[in-house]
């Protein structure tokens, strides 16, 4: 009778073991940074919402910071500015500052031929000012040539969303940022 209390007892140890271990194991790793279908806010498919998050955080990480995280709550936002652009005759305009505040968000905007571009070509066009911008604090000139590159990387950003919309033959992406970065007299990084 006693080796069989014994054995119950290691079972029960190992088992309250594992759980703890599992348990430690879930607190210690981040949440995942992917949304499921459900979760991403806008028109995106998941795979869209993979892409956009791996080239940010790729051009991020080129310069040293943070991860961005995916926000449903910007990716609705950027799907309001991206219907609309699309009912407005299809031409890009950032959305115009609210009453309350010159702009709440970051925003980056392409356009490009529905079936030749996609999401991704958007992320790899605004990293392609990369090339502009050298380093120095942001200022009317350069802003200009590198404002998206410099969104992307802003290093105090922390969650974007992203939206999509066909218009007469092309696409429309629209990412918004939180914290907005392109803050004149500044640096990115």
């Amino acid at each position: 009778m006693k080796s069989y209390n014994a054995a119950v007892i290691i079972i029960l140890v190992t088992i309250i073991s594992s759980v703890q271990t599992h348990t430690l194991a879930q607190s210690t790793n981040p949440a995942p940074t992917i949304p499921d279908s459900t979760s991403i806010g806008s028109d995106l498919t998941v795979q869209e919402v993979e892409d956009l998050l791996q080239l940010h955080n790729q051009a991020r990480a080129e310069v040293g910071v943070s991860p961005l995280m995916w926000s449903k709550e910007l990716a609705i936002y950027a799907q309001e500015w991206a219907d609309h652009l699309a009912s407005t005759q299809c031409r890009l305009e950032h959305r115009p500052p609210s009453d309350r505040e010159e702009h709440e968000y970051g925003e980056n905007l392409f356009m490009g031929t529905a079936g030749y571009y996609g999401v991704a070509d958007a992320v790899k066009a605004w990293e392609d000012e990369k090339i502009y911008y050298k380093g120095e604090p942001l200022n009317s000139s350069n802003w200009d040539d590198a404002g998206h590159y410099t969104q992307i990387v802003w290093e105090n950003t922390k969650e974007v969303g992203c939206a999509k919309v066909a218009c007469k033959g092309n696409i429309i992406v629209v990412c918004n940022y939180d914290p907005p970065g392109n803050i004149l007299g500044q640096k990115p990084y």
